[in-house]
């Protein structure tokens, strides 16, 4: 988005960038801000997490925190503040993740291409869950053109309005998973590829988040939880044989206190006092060949010798 908006001279050195997020996207644009010398605004809800926060600011970009609360069309939400913010400020550009079609083009060209040679073409389901847009619609637009029996499974977490029919949407609740879901349809998500939507809650999403570390070894944000949740039951339908491309979207960094503590998810309600107080107890296995259960007395160590300051090496 940066580079097209740099080739059509929307934007030029000394201009200042402001960007409204949940925090992934502000990452990437403070990324490249910071390697090309912009001055970085991110306007971001309250809910999203602090190591967000404090990668923007390593990244040296200024953060604004709006109402998690506040609706989209509302003036001090985190979009409100940033459309506020290119109109107070001279030179102050946004270059709008939502609306911008430099975001789908970049997964077209780029993600969904990666995926397709890597595959060998060779897909048969492909499952996405919806934030922005930009990378449901970049892949799933890819995938139909190269093969329109490719089967497109969308993911919404209950509380947004992205997943289609309108139905699925009736019931209206905050969520604590970030980087997906949204009160409004943003301009670049283009929903008329998706064959099937799942509604995901935030507890399919951190408790199959956590799983995918556990039992794969792999670091990923909330968000894949619920991807891989969908993913699951999308596969109970599938006939041996074919091949089923998850997208995971997110990783562990921004998340260290939030659904990867214990503590957390207790506290949120994701996990029972009993489950906690078993993963944090300490485990003893007695094992005297290797000296576990040794006091410091058994400890055959040998007396320690004192050399002075004024010692030689000689």
């Amino acid at each position: 988005m940066l580079l097209d908006a740099e080739k059509t001279g929307r934007v030029q050195k000394g201009d200042i960038l402001v960007e409204p997020t949940s925090g992934n996207t502000g990452i990437g644009l403070a990324m490249c801000a910071a390697a090309r010398g912009y001055r970085m605004i991110i306007t971001m809800p309250e809910k999203m997490s602090a190591e967000k926060e404090n990668t923007l600011r390593g990244l040296g970009a200024e953060i604004i925190r709006t109402p998690t609360e506040y609706m989209t069309e509302h003036i001090d939400s985190h979009m409100g503040v940033a459309w506020k913010l290119t109109q107070e400020l001279e030179r102050c550009h946004m270059l709008d993740q939502y609306s911008n079609p430099s975001n789908p083009i970049a997964h077209y060209e780029g993600t969904a291409q990666e995926i397709w040679d890597q595959c060998e073409g060779k897909i048969d389901v492909v499952v996405i869950s919806a934030g922005t847009g930009g990378t449901m619609t970049g892949i799933a637009r890819f995938f139909k053109d190269k093969d329109p029996n490719i089967r497109v499974v969308g993911v919404d977490p209950y509380g947004s309005i992205l997943a289609e029919p309108p139905e699925l949407n009736t019931k209206i609740c905050p969520y604590l998973v970030e980087g997906i879901g949204y009160d409004f349809i943003p301009r670049v998500l283009d929903r008329t590829p998706v064959d099937k939507w799942y509604k995901s809650t935030d507890y399919d999403s951190f408790l199959y988040a956590r799983r995918l570390i556990r039992e794969e070894g792999m670091l990923v944000g909330g968000s894949c939880g619920c991807a891989l949740w969908a993913a699951l039951e999308e596969a109970k339908n599938l006939e041996e044989g074919k091949r089923l491309v998850m997208i995971l979207p997110d990783s562990i960094r921004n998340y260290m206190t939030k659904y990867l503590s214990d503590d957390w998810m207790y506290l949120n309600g994701f996990l029972e006092e009993k489950t906690v107080l078993e993963n944090n107890t300490p485990k003893l296995v007695p094992n005297r060949a290797w000296g576990q259960d040794f006091t410091v007395g058994d400890l055959p160590l040998t007396k320690s010798e004192t050399i002075s300051s004024t010692s030689t090496i000689s």
